[in-house]
């Protein structure tokens, strides 16, 4: 299995987290694009995640019942207009490098385990974020228009995220979805209780749907749509 955990890559991601956090702080502060938040109380079974299934390793999975906290289900949604690409077409691109709707100064996908080429079922990537949180995530199902990962031993959350495309009549949809609880306790009292790491959750993915409307060639008419499902 791979490490994730070497001890000069520690100290260079430790070196970054000074100027990776001031990045995150002043480009939160800097926003403008409209946010619509809203949460609501939810249950079990009916917000639970995808089955894991399939041919894929499920060896040192975080299921959600090995987190802490309360249950999140989120779901990060953004309508382009005007864009250039399909579903397909943009999938394929992220799917080529994630990096490319990933803001540098907020995180960065290394691939850990798997070969050269579009992000497949079975690949690990560790998800390098300005802070004392990398984390690893595998691969677990794969379509022309989605990818869903599962969230791996050392992660902040124990859970699955799903990043997904659609072509509708306007244009397109952009979507990322998770369904987790914090890793561990200490992630359950940033996450929960500073709700620091909430925040830069969000802080985080928005950014992403920006790139992603970008790299459509198109443009968001309504701002970021952002549902949060809560299971105590």
């Amino acid at each position: 299995m791979p490490s994730y955990n070497g001890h000069p890559r520690l100290l260079a991601t430790a070196a970054r987290w000074p100027a990776g956090l001031l990045l995150t702080w002043w480009a939160y502060v800097w926003r403008i694009t409209p946010l619509h938040r809203r949460e609501v109380a939810g249950s079990l079974p009916d917000d639970e995640p995808p089955e894991l299934g399939g041919s894929v390793s499920l060896e040192n999975v975080q299921r959600p019942e090995d987190g802490h906290g309360r249950f999140l289900r989120r779901r990060y949604r953004v309508d382009v207009i005007d864009g250039e690409l399909g579903a397909a077409e943009l999938m394929a691109r992220v799917c080529e490098d994630p990096n490319v709707v990933v803001p540098g100064g907020l995180a960065r996908f290394h691939k850990v385990h798997g070969g050269d080429g579009p992000l497949t079922v079975g690949d690990e990537f560790a998800v390098r974020m300005p802070g004392p949180w990398d984390g690893p995530v595998r691969v677990i199902e794969a379509t022309p228009t989605s990818f869903r990962l599962a969230t791996l031993a050392g992660h902040l959350e124990a859970g699955q995220i799903e990043w997904r495309a659609e072509d509708r009549a306007d244009g397109l949809r952009f979507e990322i979805e998770s369904w987790s609880r914090p890793g561990d306790r200490l992630s359950d009292v940033a996450h929960h209780h500073l709700r620091m790491a909430k925040e830069v959750q969000l802080h985080m993915w928005t950014s992403v749907l920006e790139r992603v409307v970008k790299l459509a060639g198109g443009r968001m008419p309504g701002g970021v749509d952002i549902h949060t499902v809560v299971v105590d």
